[in-house]
């Protein structure tokens, strides 16, 4: 009998041990919240090009006979670049040399032709007839010394025409002939002649890149941007929005606006082509009280957050309700931007429907960061379309204004749903404006057990109601939320405004 009973106890202590080792872990993680800077940027990817561009050509025609420069070349305003054979307008300069002449001396001929017809006019010895013969004479005289002035200075110039000078101070960035190539005037050729020399004053340099519509608004004129290129990987350059095209571009199915950064070049480091990447700077927070992103709910998806945690329904509801209320201003209280607080002012309308992907619905805004011209796959959307272009799901904020949100906080030793506001926000954290301080003891959920007890909270609501008729059980994401490849649920939690 004591041998029975020494085995049941064994036994029971077995099952006891097992059945503590089997205790479920915690499914969140607590974080005190604390201050940090935010600091948000648009990213865009382009390439360095010239901020002045001249095509050099020849007003003459003829052969290339010297090339003094070549590429790589810094060149000053006025220096010589190139030379075109001179004999053909040589010539032409003395031909009108001559003419010139001729027409001076038939000028001093045909004046002292009218002297002597003035005074034989005098004398009665000539008709008045051939006195203004004589003084026409003259006049057509003037007119051609005129005229052989004026075809001497276009021969001149001509001549000068075979020097090929610098517009610019520059650099010689593009030959397209050599000596003995036979070149056209743009004068001359309706083609619009060679093309010698490309020259660009690489002083100031520029990159275009492209932005997604949903960022633009962000940006303007004068903004400061960091550029880096793969040359110099640890050396940011500083430069300045220089402009916004007013005409969108569709890229990969995205509408994208072309943007221009102008940096100062003077050490000369970047060069054309080079690939550059982009960070213009649209917002910034010192030092201020920050939560993570992945600790904000929606009013869409914070029931089944309750479920993970173990909150009865009824409790629940309870402690919404009182939090709802401890968050609504006074009656009449004019909200920042004019309108009147309501209250219970969530992400998302409270009569709302469930969505069947709860870190779909909790993506309030654009679900990842929207890059630039450079292809990246935002975080929290799907991957396979250019620039993270993520859903826009339900939630009431934007990178700068922020919105309202439900964190869970621990308080007495158990979850406690807070609601709060919430400022400037990037991927990872948003700013606090009002419902926690420093040191508050907040919740995250990963991104499993939140669709685990989606599943649950659903599964529930069909054993009450029976299931409704025509629903599916597909799991949908929010819209936009997915690209190429299928739904992909967004890591950690909401992520306000798109970034």
């Amino acid at each position: 009998m004591k041998h029975r009973i020494r085995s049941l106890a064994v036994l029971a202590l077995v099952v006891a041990t097992a059945c503590k080792k089997e205790e479920p872990a915690p499914v969140y993680e607590a974080v005190a919240i604390g201050k940090r800077d935010i600091i948000v940027t648009a990213q865009a990817a382009g390439a360095i090009n010239p901020d002045t561009i001249v095509d050099v050509k020849s007003r003459a025609s003829g052969e290339i006979t010297d090339l003094a420069v070549e590429t790589g070349q810094l060149v000053r305003r006025g220096a010589l670049l190139a030379r075109v054979d001179r004999r053909v307008p040589q010539n032409r300069v003395s031909q009108a040399e001559a003419a010139a002449e001729v027409a001076t001396a038939r000028l001093r001929n045909a004046e002292a032709q009218l002297r002597r017809a003035k005074e034989l006019f005098a004398s009665r010895a000539i008709t008045e007839q051939e006195l203004e013969t004589t003084t026409l004479d003259v006049a057509n005289s003037k007119a051609s010394v005129i005229s052989s002035t004026i075809d001497l200075e276009n021969a001149k110039i001509a001549l000068e025409d075979t020097e090929v000078r610098a517009p610019i101070n520059g650099t010689i960035i593009a030959k397209n002939v050599e000596r003995g190539t036979v070149i056209s005037s743009p004068v001359s050729d309706v083609g619009g002649g060679t093309v010698l020399l490309k020259m660009a004053d690489l002083t100031l340099v520029q990159v275009k890149t492209f932005v997604d519509e949903t960022d633009i608004g962000k940006l303007r004129v004068g903004l400061e941007a960091n550029v880096t290129v793969d040359a110099y990987p640890n050396r940011p350059f500083k430069g300045e929005l220089l402009k916004i095209e007013p005409q969108a571009d569709t890229i990969q199915n995205v509408t994208m606006f072309p943007v221009l950064v102008r940096i100062d070049n003077k050490d000369g480091l970047l060069k054309p082509g080079m690939s550059a990447n982009v960070r213009i700077g649209v917002g910034e927070r010192r030092d201020v009280i920050a939560v993570p992103n992945a600790a904000l709910r929606t009013e869409r998806d914070v029931a089944s957050a309750a479920t993970v945690l173990g909150l009865a329904e009824a409790d629940f509801k309870t402690m919404l309700e009182a939090a709802k209320a401890a968050a609504a201003p006074p009656a009449g209280t004019p909200s920042p931007d004019g309108a009147l607080e309501l209250q219970g002012k969530g992400g998302a309308p409270t009569d709302a429907k469930p969505a069947a992907d709860p870190k779909a619905a909790a993506t309030p805004g654009a679900a990842g960061q929207r890059g630039g011209a450079g292809g990246q796959t935002g975080r929290g959307g799907a991957g396979g379309q250019m620039g993270g272009r993520g859903g826009r799901g339900g939630g009431n904020s934007d990178a700068f204004s922020g919105g309202t949100y439900i964190v869970f906080v621990q308080r007495e030793g158990k979850p406690t749903p807070v609601y709060i506001k919430t400022g400037l926000t990037d991927l990872d954290y948003s700013e606090v404006k009002s419902g926690l301080k420093e040191g508050d003891m907040v919740l995250m959920l990963p991104s499993a057990s939140l669709i685990q007890g989606q599943q649950n909270l659903q599964n529930r609501m069909k054993s009450m109601s029976g299931g409704l008729p025509g629903q599916s059980n597909t799991t949908t994401p929010a819209a936009g939320g997915a690209g190429k490849g299928g739904a992909t649920p967004a890591a950690g939690g909401a992520k306000p405004g798109g970034r």
